[in-house]
């Protein structure tokens, strides 16, 4: 509607007629596999480095203990695997005492696993931003994974005063543990990736994920040596991303010649895996703020 002012001809605009001159944008959802858009991840690089603080401070808000959860995990599981693997079944650690053993297998798993969990529950527990604001939908599972890594590095400390404790010095190949842990990474995020998309869509994936990982550590050499494992298995045993992983933690830990081809199919695997969720995510994600 316009307006005409008294004693002149001249239209006089409206709020409406502004109104109606304003661009208008319209939000669709993309259509088919769309590529990773790495400047876009960059730009919100700041939210990336919130969500992984709010989600390391909300762990450990309102505890008695604190970060001290960190440690007592996967130390206290090396204890329970100490006195029923290592004192009772008699079970094999290639020499080095058990306690070590268990937790240079612990450390990097108990990492794995949490990150899993935490990344596979985060769209669902970020529900409130997915349907209010835009921003790279990447940045909620990553967030997740990110945030699992405080733990490992205050657990790691706890390895350095055991070996220390049992006279073992870190060897030099220690160095290598840097571009694992790089990879283990990729793997957590890879899976999380994958269940976090199918968690929004079926709500007791994240009641499941729990279960998985129990099972997927006892196919890991998290607890025994990949030397027990029969040799017809040896093949499948291989297809498991952590199985490569965690023996090469130990190997470069305690300065012991670490199996490159058993790595190198672990970090074929690890690649496919992330590829595989990244295309789960991205099919998913245009339904993400409607169904969440």
């Amino acid at each position: 509607m316009t307006a005409i002012r008294v004693g002149t001809d001249a239209p006089v605009a409206t709020p409406a007629d502004v109104a109606d001159d304003r661009p208008t944008f319209v939000i669709q959802p993309t259509r088919g596999f769309t590529r990773i858009d790495f400047a876009e991840l960059w730009h919100f690089r700041d939210l990336l480095y919130f969500l992984t603080w709010r989600e390391i401070s909300v762990r450990y808000k309102q505890t008695a203990l604190g970060v001290a959860w960190a440690v007592i995990q996967p130390l206290a599981t090396m204890l329970v695997f100490t006195v029923f693997l290592g004192r009772l079944a008699k079970m094999p650690s290639d020499g080095i005492p058990y306690p070590i053993f268990s937790y240079l297998g612990l450390l990097p798993w108990t990492y794995f696993a949490n990150a899993v969990t935490r990344s596979g529950a985060s769209l669902v527990g970020n529900s409130n931003l997915l349907s209010k604001v835009y921003f790279p939908r990447l940045l909620i599972p990553m967030s997740g994974t990110l945030s699992a890594l405080a733990d490992f590095a205050i657990a790691f400390c706890i390895l350095i005063l055991l070996m220390l404790w049992y006279g073992i010095t870190p060897a030099a190949s220690a160095w290598v543990l840097l571009p694992l842990s790089v990879l283990m990474t990729f793997a957590a995020f890879g899976v999380g990736m994958f269940f976090a998309a199918l968690n929004v869509r079926y709500r007791d994936v994240q009641h499941a994920i729990p279960f998985l990982m129990q099972i997927w550590m006892y196919a890991t050499p998290v607890v025994y040596p990949s030397s027990v494992v029969p040799g017809k298995w040896k093949l499948v045993f291989a297809l498991n991303p952590l199985a490569g992983l965690i023996e090469a933690y130990r190997a470069a830990m305690l300065g012991r010649p670490i199996d490159w081809a058993s790595l190198g199919v672990s970090s074929v695997v690890i690649v496919a895996t992330v590829a595989f969720g990244l295309w789960q995510f991205r099919r998913l994600e245009r339904e993400f703020a409607d169904i969440v």
